[in-house]
């Protein structure tokens, strides 16, 4: 097989311009569990202002959703965001997931994130589920889970020392993240409107990561006028205002319209 070679003009080297790149407003880092289906699908829905990127790296973990499962995290957060454009910059770096923010506690989270990224912005979806209800000026909240009783617990218990007031729980009780990211529309739709439902709640929060709520929220608030806020959607709406983007969008809910 014969090969031709180029003329010595036929070869050109090009002249280029830099301009700021995709993430020109905004670049955040996301951490995501290695069992999650769901957050990336739902943060490119959330996160489409122009100008705003975000980037993930994948974290491993067990399927079982149990405290000393979620304990055994901590150790792989620093690594995780060390694949996180080495060296470039990022504005800010969530961690996705809400029962292990939690068991681990939000500030060795934050400390385990600054091993690899000093002195950044850092949310989890638990810190940003309750700086949501504070925008919200929300003082009563019924909590939707999928996690079993003693995270449920320990969920209440750490959302009321915030000063938040939890009146009424419901919970699927699957230990299964896998199994967790395929409870369809409808079963979520129906819990969230028979909570919703109740005086004694000014909003709901569902929490989990995996649970495919954020498409739901605009339609689920419409009948009672309540917020709805969930894991993924409070912790991209965070990310954002921790990054300086404030844009409204009521379209996607009470919260993004803040």
């Amino acid at each position: 097989m014969s090969t031709i070679s180029l003329q010595h003009d036929a070869y050109t080297k090009l002249d280029f311009a830099l301009d700021n790149g995709i993430a020109n407003r905004a670049a955040i880092g996301l951490i995501v569990l290695a069992t999650d289906h769901t957050i990336e699908h739902e943060w490119r829905q959330l996160l489409r202002q122009d100008g705003v990127a975000f980037y993930e790296s994948r974290l491993q973990n067990s399927p079982d959703i149990t405290p000393a499962r979620l304990a055994e995290i901590e150790s792989r957060i620093a690594p995780a965001v060390e694949l996180l454009l080495p060296g470039e910059r990022l504005d800010v770096v969530a961690f996705g997931c809400t029962s292990a923010s939690m068991v681990i506690g939000e500030e060795p989270v934050f400390a385990r994130i600054r091993e690899a990224r000093p002195g950044i912005a850092c949310t989890t979806p638990i810190t940003a589920a309750v700086a949501a209800l504070a925008a919200l000026q929300v003082r009563r909240v019924a909590l939707l889970t999928p996690y079993i009783r003693s995270i449920n617990d320990f969920m209440r218990d750490y959302i009321e020392a915030r000063g938040i007031a939890v009146t009424r729980i419901a919970s699927f009780e699957h230990a299964d993240d896998n199994e967790v990211a395929r409870i369809d529309a409808p079963s979520l739709r129906a819990a969230i409107e028979q909570l919703a439902r109740h005086a004694d709640a000014d909003a709901v929060f569902v929490s989990c990561t995996s649970l495919r709520v954020a498409a739901l929220i605009p339609e689920l608030e419409a009948p009672t006028g309540k917020p709805v806020i969930s894991s993924n959607f409070a912790m991209a709406w965070h990310a954002l205002r921790l990054a300086g983007v404030c844009d409204s969008e009521p379209q996607l809910g009470q919260l993004f319209a803040l």
